[in-house]
């Protein structure tokens, strides 16, 4: 069946999608979680969904030819997602990943080689900025050079008060959240060139002041404010610095992090569904594009219709 010319109803399995009302399955692993042992429906990667209901392959075009793209948490859930749809577009990645995430990540250097580009893989915590050095010169060493970073890798557990949430907690969700962010950024800038791109992944919780991730909250809107002052900085340099800020997307961020409770409200948004991984990565495909040349310093919100006024 050739899914890139028409739509195809949904169907059980890893490719079937949410409807409106459709609740996640409540089920918890342990952090960080695997995208491999997480309950129908699974996460979507490749997928967007159609007006009457069913699905299409994502439909690419060459917008990335030749591109050499690093993306932190890669391994799975909207990592994995832009992974694919950047090779997809002709980008070949360097995924970066925790290590006990290993299988997750090679399955998304098969799904990427599949489609005819580069995956290779690098696992580290990327709370040590000597790690984030390693990221950058591996780049190097590998493709000569980085056209596009994606800083997506995020840590998140959720607290009902801020007196339940320890120092320990509030220093890991910075150092992964928002120090990663800057000290990739910073040692990637001297080797990237006019028409090069930088795209933070934030979150709708900034918008909202979600109070049971405060920490995680906190540092979103770090990032968004890093991302206008960067763009604002490097605009001079021809690098546009963009930001996406997600709502409710079914990775396995949520089984990991979230309680019972938290999963059964995932649905409260106006489209009245969660977001697949899939609905996102379109999102960075369009900001490491020529398609958004005259785009930075800005946030782009797929969060299921939520009105952010940001």
């Amino acid at each position: 069946m050739d899914t890139e010319k028409k739509s195809v109803k949904p169907a059980s399995g890893p490719e079937s999608q949410f409807k409106a009302g459709h609740q996640v399955p409540i089920h918890h692993q342990k952090h960080p979680g695997l995208q491999s042992d997480m309950d129908d429906p699974k996460p979507v990667s490749t997928h967007i969904p159609t007006e009457d209901g069913g699905y299409q392959t994502y439909k690419a075009a060459g917008k990335l030819q030749g591109k050499r793209a690093i993306i932190t948490g890669g391994d799975s859930g909207i990592g994995r997602a832009i992974a694919i749809l950047y090779a997809m577009e002709g980008a070949s990645s360097l995924i970066v990943y925790l290590p006990e995430e290993e299988t997750d990540a090679q399955e998304t250097k098969k799904r990427v080689e599949e489609k005819g580009q580069k995956c290779h893989l690098l696992a580290l915590d990327l709370r040590k900025k000597e790690n984030c050095k390693k990221v950058i010169d591996t780049a190097l060493k590998t493709f000569g050079g980085i056209d596009i970073l994606v800083n997506n890798a995020a840590y998140q557990n959720m607290l009902p008060d801020i007196s339940d949430l320890s120092e320990e907690q509030w220093e890991r969700t910075f150092e992964t959240n928002i120090y990663s962010f800057y000290y990739l950024s910073k040692y990637a800038l001297p080797h990237m060139k006019p028409g090069c791109t930088i795209i933070n992944c934030a979150s709708v919780n900034p918008y909202i002041g979600r109070g049971d991730l405060l920490d995680y909250t906190a540092t979103k809107g770090a990032i968004v404010a890093f991302t206008r002052g960067l763009s604002n900085q490097q605009l001079k340099n021809g690098i546009r610095v963009n930001c996406v800020c997600p709502g409710p997307i079914w990775t396995p961020l949520i089984p990991a992090t979230m309680t019972a409770e938290a999963m059964g409200q995932f649905s409260a948004v106006p489209m009245g569904r969660p977001g697949q991984p899939s609905e996102v990565a379109t999102c960075f495909v369009f900001l490491a594009s020529q398609d958004s040349s005259y785009i930075s310093g800005q946030c782009l919100h797929p969060n299921g219709g939520v009105i952010v006024n940001g």
